[in-house]
């Protein structure tokens, strides 16, 4: 491992290093967590399947965390510690890793959120959209200002952070991909006017390269640091709505897409060049995606209402993992800690 030193060190030193060796593996590992719906087969009245949050515990068995909740559309985590935000249909709800102390953030004005993010680089700041717009709190969710700006359409899809630029907002609005410098008070028009815009995502291997899906208008990228986007060439990003989309950590110029048709397509040059990978799902009716950020090619996607499936080859070969009869909207590798 890079940055390793050799020491040399006594015998009564050697125990406390091999047991700290034997833990080294258990550090830094990612827990996956999901958005999930059992609404397959509904009847109005009836009890609803557990529906919610879930976590993919130790043992690999998905487990349902907290309370049963119908409308759940994004998590994320804060670093270093207990907390996760989900974004819901009734606000912005806190809530433990382990499922405990739930608590909604925001007021009875604030309904049916679709995204959540935490930005890393400033501790306590937090974004979520809505159907009227975005909001941003710097304190942890104890106040909220609202980030809108001068958005002329405010039904806002999801919204992301610049790795690399304080108060730089990329934001996938009804009305193409807007971009703010200054945390949201002016935004401007990146591309893909006049689409939907369903997810935006920055590269992991390149700050300056991102891609974005729209409803009916395929994929959109950028390769100026988010400042514009143009539509990306190749099968999956002519007249496809593209639900999501998840960059591999592990591979920087590894992308995956999801849809309903074409299933899942995955692009090892940074979306210039796509292949279908659908070999051993049940169907091509794929709604999220995400890359195990501890395992090499590990994929997993939600085949609509049908099971969470898991990948080892970068989606060349499919296997059921859980979740039978689910829709996950959202996962999210987490990593830190876990009760």
């Amino acid at each position: 491992m890079p940055g390793w030193v050799l020491i040399h060190c006594s015998k009564f030193m050697r125990p406390l290093i091999l047991l700290f060796l034997a833990a080294w593996p258990a550090l830094g590992q990612h827990t996956l967590y999901a958005c999930v719906s059992n609404a397959r087969g509904y009847v109005v009245g009836a009890k609803l399947a557990p529906s919610g949050v879930f976590r993919k515990g130790a043992s690999g068995a998905w487990e349902h965390l907290g309370f049963n909740h119908p409308f759940t559309s994004a998590l994320a985590a804060e670093a270093d510690s207990d907390l996760l935000f989900l974004a819901a249909g009734n606000g912005l709800i806190r809530l433990s890793r382990g499922g405990s102390g739930w608590r909604i953030m925001t007021g009875s004005d604030v309904t049916e959120l679709r995204d959540v993010v935490v930005d890393a680089r400033r501790p306590g700041t937090i974004y979520f959209t809505h159907t009227r717009g975005i909001a941003a709190s710097r304190d942890g969710g104890a106040t909220w200002r609202d980030a809108t700006g001068d958005l002329k359409r405010r039904y806002v899809e999801s919204v992301r952070v610049d790795k690399q630029h304080a108060g730089v907002l990329v934001a996938a609005t009804e009305a193409g991909i807007f971009r703010s410098e200054d945390d949201g008070a002016r935004w401007r028009l990146a591309g893909a006017s006049g689409f939907q815009v369903l997810r935006v995502e920055q590269s992991p291997g390149d700050a300056c390269r991102w891609l974005a899906t729209t409803e009916l208008g395929g994929m959109f990228g950028s390769s100026d640091c988010g400042r514009s986007f143009e539509s990306v060439a190749g099968q999956v990003a002519v007249d496809r709505t593209v639900y999501d989309l998840a960059w591999d950590g592990l591979h920087p110029h590894r992308v995956a897409a999801a849809g309903f048709a074409f299933g899942v397509a995955v692009s090892e040059d940074d979306g210039a060049h796509w292949e279908f990978r659908n070999a051993g799902l049940p169907r091509p009716d794929v709604g999220s995606l995400a890359w195990d950020p501890d395992h090499a090619g590990r994929l997993y996607a939600s085949v609509h209402e049908e099971a969470v499936y898991v990948s080892d080859d970068a989606g060349k070969g499919w296997r059921v993992d859980g979740l039978p009869g689910s829709a996950v909207t959202r996962f999210l590798f987490a990593n830190g800690v876990t009760k």
